[in-house]
């Protein structure tokens, strides 16, 4: 693969995403299908998979994340707050937010998420 360049077109297919577990939670994983990596200045767009009975704990990040829900239904918590979410749905959780998922049901859930490059801390609350 040739080095990416900074700020151009780029497409990159299906099937040259590698998926890796997430080592802060059992069940959930998690692609890059654009990032710095590829040569995108500001922002990565990842796919993440979270299976069926999957759980991950309450954690916060340093930088927010924008995520878009492509199949399933599970929970989402924010802050004090739980929310079912599916297929359709976006959240934004604000850098620094507490939030966590639970997968109750029988079939994956999956999501997109964006964030903006750069370092990121997680801090796991449990």
């Amino acid at each position: 693969m040739s080095e990416p360049e900074p700020d151009r077109p780029l497409v990159r297919r299906d099937d040259d995403i590698e998926y890796e577990p997430v080592s802060a939670a059992e069940g959930l994983s998690k692609g890059v299908l654009v990032g710095p990596e590829h040569g995108t200045p500001n922002l990565a767009l990842r796919r993440f998979v979270l299976d069926a009975g999957a759980e991950v704990p309450k954690h916060t990040n340093d930088i927010e994340h924008e995520q878009y829900v492509l199949e399933g239904e599970y929970t989402v918590g924010l802050g004090d707050e739980e929310y079912t979410v599916s297929a359709g749905d976006s959240l934004h959780i604000p850098a620094g937010t507490v939030h966590w998922y639970r997968n109750e049901g029988d079939d994956p859930g999956a999501f997109i998420c964006a964030v903006p490059n750069g370092d990121d801390a997680i801090e796991l609350l449990e």
